[in-house]
C-alpha cells in the first residue's frame, strides 16, 4: 500500500478522536451525572493527545518533518511521549467511570500510576538490551501498546458498558445503546487494534504483527483502527446528545413546576377575592347591624325624648330639663359608640399621626380585650411613606395580632416597625405554640390571613417571611421598598 494512502488513513483515524475530543470539550460541562462528568474530561484529553499523536506519525511518514532525517529518535520519542500519555488518559476514563462514589474515584486514580510504573520499568529494562536506536523505539512503541493501550481500551469499555446500565436505568434506552456500541468499538479498538503491532524483539510481535495482519486480511491494521476509531467516536458523540435530552427535560419540568406553582397560586388568589369580598360583605352586616341596634335605637331615643322636651316644656320645666340632661347623656354615648364603629373601619391616628401612633393604639386596644403583654418598638427616625405602604403594614400588624389571639395562646408579643434607607418594615413575633410552617403549602386549606399578608406585600413589591416551629412561637415579617414609590399621599411619621 502506498505511502500516501497510510498517510490518508492515518489523518481519518486523527481526525476521528480529534471530533471526539471536540465534543466532549464542548458537551461536558451540561451533565448532570456527577460521575460522568468527572469522568469525560480524561476522555477528551484522549481524543485531542491520540489525534495529535496520529496526525504527527503521518507526517513522520510522509517525512516533511523539520529535522526529520538529521534527528528522527527527537520525533519518535515525542510520539511514544504522545502514546503512552493519550492511553492513560484513556485508562483514567474508564476507571472514573466505574467508580461508583467519589471515594473510590480517588482510588482509582492510582490505576493509571500503576500502568506507569509498569511501563516505566519496562522501559528502563529495555534500554539495557543490545538493540540498535530504531530496535529499541520499535520494542517501546510494542511495550505501551501491550502494556497502556490495550488494558487501557478495555477499562474504557468496561465503564462505557456501566454507563450503558446508567442510561437504561433512567429510561434512556437509545442512549445506552450508544454507550454500549462504543464500548465494542473501543475493545476492538484495543484487542486487534493494539495486539496486531509493528514487529519487534519483544514478543508476541515478532509473529502477531502488522505483516501478519495483511496477510491474513488483506488491509492494513491502521485501517481497522481508523474504523474502530470512528465508530467509537460516532457513538460517544451521539450519546452526548443525552445531555441535551437531559437538559430539555430539566426546563419542561421546570416550566411545568412553574405553571403548576401559577396555577395553585391563581386557584388561591381567586379563592382568596372570594374570601375579601365575603369578608367584605360580613363587615358591612355587621357596621349596618351595629348602626341599627345602638346608634338607630339611640337616635330614635333621642328623636322621642326631644318631641316629649317639645310638649312638656309648656307643663313642668324641670322635668324637661331633667329630660334634656338625659338625652345628653345618650348623645354623648352614641357618639362614643359611633367614633368606636369608625375606628375599627380605619383608626384616624393612621391618617393624623401616622404609623407608630396608630400600631401603638392598636396594641392598646388589644391589650384591653385580650391577656396579652405587648411591646411595640419603632427603629430608625419615623418619616413620612405612602399612604398604601401605611396601611399594608397597619393591616399586617392587625392581622398577626388577631392570628396570636385566636391560635397562639401567646403571653408576649413583640411589634417591630423599622424605618431605613428606602424601606420600611413590621414584625410581629410571640412566644406562643407556634406551627409548622413547612407543611402550610401541603394543606387543603390554606391560612387566609397568612395568604392575604403575603399578598398585601407582593401587591407593594415587598418581601413577606414566616418563621415558626412547634414550641418555638412565630415570627412574621413584611419589608416594603419605599424609594421608588410615587405616592403623594403621605403623612408625617409614616
Amino acid at each position: 500500500m502506498s505511502t500516501s494512502t497510510i498517510a490518508f488513513i492515518y489523518f481519518f483515524y486523527g481526525l476521528a478522536f480529534f471530533s471526539m475530543g471536540l465534543a466532549i470539550t464542548l458537551e461536558v460541562g451540561r451533565a448532570t451525572d456527577s460521575r460522568l462528568r468527572r469522568a469525560l474530561p480524561p476522555l477528551a484529553g484522549f481524543g485531542w493527545i491520540h489525534a495529535i499523536h496520529e496526525w504527527l506519525e503521518m507526517f513522520i511518514i510522509l517525512q516533511i518533518l523539520p529535522l526529520h532525517e538529521a534527528h528522527p529518535i527527537i520525533w519518535e520519542s515525542l510520539r511514544l511521549g504522545l502514546l503512552a500519555f493519550s492511553f492513560l488518559s484513556l485508562a483514567a476514563f474508564g476507571a472514573s467511570l466505574l467508580s461508583p462514589n467519589e471515594n473510590i474515584r480517588r482510588i482509582s486514580l492510582l490505576v493509571p500510576l500503576l500502568l506507569v510504573a509498569v511501563w516505566g520499568f519496562g522501559a528502563l529494562i529495555f534500554r539495557g538490551q543490545p538493540l540498535s536506536d530504531d530496535g529499541l523505539l520499535n520494542v517501546i512503541d510494542v511495550w505501551t501498546r501491550y502494556v497502556l493501550g490495550i488494558p487501557a481500551a478495555l477499562l474504557a469499555s468496561a465503564g462505557l458498558i456501566a454507563q450503558q446500565r446508567a442510561f437504561r436505568r433512567a429510561g434512556m434506552v437509545q442512549f445506552g445503546r450508544d454507550s454500549l456500541w462504543a464500548a465494542v468499538a473501543f475493545v476492538w479498538y484495543g484487542l486487534i487494534g493494539q495486539m496486531f503491532t509493528r514487529e519487534s524483539a519483544l514478543p508476541p510481535s515478532t509473529v502477531i504483527n502488522q505483516e501478519l495482519f495483511l496477510q491474513w486480511f488483506g488491509f492494513p491494521v491502521q485501517l481497522l483502527r481508523a474504523a474502530a476509531a470512528g465508530a467509537a467516536a460516532l457513538f460517544v458523540i451521539r450519546f452526548l446528545r443525552a445531555f441535551e435530552v437531559e437538559t430539555r427535560n430539566k426546563i419542561a419540568a421546570l416550566q411545568a413546576a412553574q405553571l403548576e406553582d401559577a396555577q395553585r397560586r391563581e386557584a388561591q388568589r381567586g379563592e382568596l377575592l372570594m374570601r375579601v369580598v365575603a369578608a367584605q360583605e360580613a363587615e358591612r352586616q355587621r357596621i349596618a347591624r351595629e348602626l341599627h341596634d345602638e346608634t338607630g335605637q339611640a337616635l330614635t331615643a333621642i328623636g322621642l325624648g326631644l318631641r316629649g322636651v317639645f310638649t312638656m316644656l309648656r307643663a313642668d320645666v324641670e322635668k324637661a330639663a331633667q329630660n334634656l340632661r338625659q338625652l345628653e347623656s345618650l348623645v354623648a354615648k352614641s357618639l362614643n359608640e359611633l367614633q368606636r364603629v369608625i375606628a375599627d373601619l380605619r383608626p384616624s391616628h393612621l391618617d393624623d399621626l401616622g404609623l407608630p401612633a396608630a400600631v401603638r393604639w392598636y396594641a392598646s386596644e388589644v391589650q384591653n380585650r385580650a391577656p396579652l403583654h405587648i411591646d411595640v418598638e419603632v427603629i430608625g427616625e419615623p418619616r413620612p411613606i405612602p399612604s398604601a405602604v401605611k396601611t399594608a403594614l397597619f393591616r399586617v400588624v392587625q392581622e398577626a395580632l388577631t392570628n396570636v389571639i385566636k391560635h397562639a395562646q401567646a403571653q408576649h408579643v413583640k411589634v417591630r416597625l423599622s424605618y431605613a434607607d428606602g424601606k420600611v418594615g413590621a414584625l410581629v413575633e410571640d412566644d406562643g405554640r407556634g406551627f409548622d410552617a413547612s407543611r402550610l403549602e401541603d394543606t387543603d386549606r390554606p391560612s387566609w390571613g397568612l395568604l392575604g399578608m403575603e399578598e398585601r406585600a407582593a401587591l407593594l413589591g415587598g418581601q413577606f417571611t414566616l418563621q415558626s416551629s412547634p414550641g418555638q412561637g412565630t415570627r412574621v415579617e413584611v419589608i416594603i421598598t419605599t424609594e421608588d414609590r410615587h405616592d403623594h399621599t403621605l403623612a408625617p411619621g409614616g
